[in-house]
C-alpha cells in the first residue's frame, strides 16, 4: 500500500502518464485496509470487564542509578485505552511497563490499579520459555481458542512437536506472544512487540487486537504498527515527563527529524559537539536526491508508455503464439524495472523528507 500511494503521489510529468488499470488497482488496494475499530464499542466492552479504575500513577518518581526517569509523574490509563509509548532508547519505557505490572516499584508517589485488573507484560526477552518443552505442551488455556491461535500464529503440523529450544527466535517470539494472549488479560503491555515477527504473523496480530477488548500499552519503534493498534500516543521525555502526543507518531517523528534523528536526544540537554557529523541527509543529499526523483519519474513515465504499447500489441497478437510469448518477455523485463525504479524512488524520497 505504501509503494501505491508514493506512485500516486508522484509528480504531475507522471500522474497525466498513469494507466488507468494501475490506478484502479491502487485505490482497490487502498480501499481494502481494514475498518477503523469501533472505539465506543470495544470501551464499552472494557470497562464491563474492568471497571472504571484501570491503573494510575500518582505523584510518582522513579530513578535508575542516577538517572530519574520519573519525576513527580501523574498519570491515568482508563479502561479500553489504546497507548502507544515512544520515546529514545534507554529513556525509560520499559521501565514505564514494568512499573505498571508491578514488577518495578516506584520511589515515591504509588501505582494504583483496579481490583479487577490482570496485566500481562510482554518483555523484549524470551528467558521465560523453557528451551525442552514442545510447543504443545507449553500451550494452556480454552482448546478451541489454543487450536485456533496455534494456527493463526503459523504453529501447525511438526512444528507442534518441536522443542522450543529447536525453534527459530522470530518463532519463539510467536509462541510467547501466543501464550500471552490465552492467559486472557485485560491490560495488556507490548514492549517492541514486532521484533522478530514476519509480516503474515504482524497481520494476525494486528487483527486480534482490533477486537480485542481491554487497556493496551505499546512500547515500539514500528510507527505502521502504532497506527494501526493505538490510539493515542505519549512521549516519555528527558527529565522524567511523560506527554501525550496530540500529533501522534507522525507528529513525533517529525519533532525528531527537526531535532536530527528518531533517537536523538531531547532538545534541553546539551548539544553535540562541533565537529560530530550531523544525524540526518545533509541539504546536499537532499537535492541530490530529488534530482534523483526527478530522473526516475521520467523513467516511469517512459516505462508505462512502454508498457500500454506491449499490452496492445498483445492483444493484436492474441493468436499469434510465438509473437504473444516474445511480447510476454518483453513486458515483464518492462514491469521488473518499474519495480526496481519504484523501490528507488521510494529510497530517493525518503531521502528528500517527501
Amino acid at each position: 500500500m505504501r509503494k501505491e500511494l508514493a506512485w500516486l503521489r508522484r509528480g504531475p510529468p507522471a500522474r497525466s502518464s498513469k494507466p488507468r488499470f494501475r490506478i484502479d488497482a491502487a485505490n482497490s488496494l487502498i480501499e481494502d485496509e481494514p475498518p477503523p475499530r469501533n472505539r465506543l464499542e470495544l470501551e464499552r466492552f472494557a470497562t464491563a470487564r474492568l471497571g472504571k479504575d484501570v491503573v494510575d500513577l500518582e505523584h510518582v518518581d522513579l530513578t535508575l542509578g542516577s538517572r530519574t526517569l520519573l519525576d513527580d509523574v501523574t498519570w491515568r490509563l482508563g479502561p479500553g485505552e489504546r497507548v502507544g509509548l515512544v520515546g529514545p532508547n534507554g529513556i525509560g519505557k520499559s521501565s514505564v511497563l514494568r512499573l505498571i505490572s508491578g514488577d518495578l516499584q516506584p520511589d515515591a508517589g504509588r501505582v494504583k490499579r483496579g481490583r479487577t485488573v490482570d496485566v500481562r507484560y510482554l518483555s523484549q526477552t524470551l528467558g521465560e520459555l523453557e528451551p525442552g518443552v514442545r510447543v504443545l505442551d507449553s500451550v494452556r488455556g480454552n482448546e478451541l481458542t489454543a487450536s485456533k491461535l496455534l494456527e493463526s500464529f503459523g504453529f501447525t503440523g511438526d512444528l507442534l512437536t518441536s522443542r522450543i529450544g529447536d525453534l527459530s527466535g522470530g518463532e519463539r517470539r510467536r509462541l510467547q506472544l501466543l501464550r500471552l494472549l490465552l492467559e486472557e488479560p485485560n491490560v495488556l503491555l507490548l514492549d517492541e512487540p514486532t521484533n522478530d515477527l514476519d509480516i503474515e504473523t504482524l497481520n494476525v496480530l494486528e487483527d486480534y487486537l482490533d477486537d480485542w477488548p481491554g487497556t493496551l500499552i505499546v512500547v515500539s519503534h514500528d510507527r505502521y504498527f502504532l497506527d494501526r493498534v493505538t490510539d493515542v500516543v505519549y512521549a516519555v521525555r528527558a527529565g522524567g515527563r511523560i506527554e501525550m502526543l496530540v500529533q501522534g507518531i507522525s507528529g513525533y517523528h517529525a519533532e525528531q527529524r527537526f531535532l536530527g534523528g528518531v533517537h536523538a536526544v531531547e532538545a534541553a540537554e546539551p548539544a553535540p559537539a562541533a565537529d560530530e557529523a550531523p544525524s540526518g541527509p545533509s541539504a546536499a543529499e537532499v537535492r541530490e536526491a530529488r534530482k534523483a526523483m526527478g530522473r526516475i519519474d521520467r523513467r516511469l513515465t517512459r516505462l508505462a508508455s512502454r508498457s500500454e504499447e506491449l499490452h496492445e500489441q498483445m492483444i493484436e497478437s492474441a493468436t499469434q503464439y510465438e509473437c504473444l510469448a516474445q511480447l510476454q518477455e518483453d513486458l515483464a523485463r518492462v514491469q521488473a524495472e518499474r519495480e526496481a525504479l519504484e523501490e528507488e524512488w521510494l529510497e530517493a524520497a525518503e531521502t528528500a523528507g517527501e
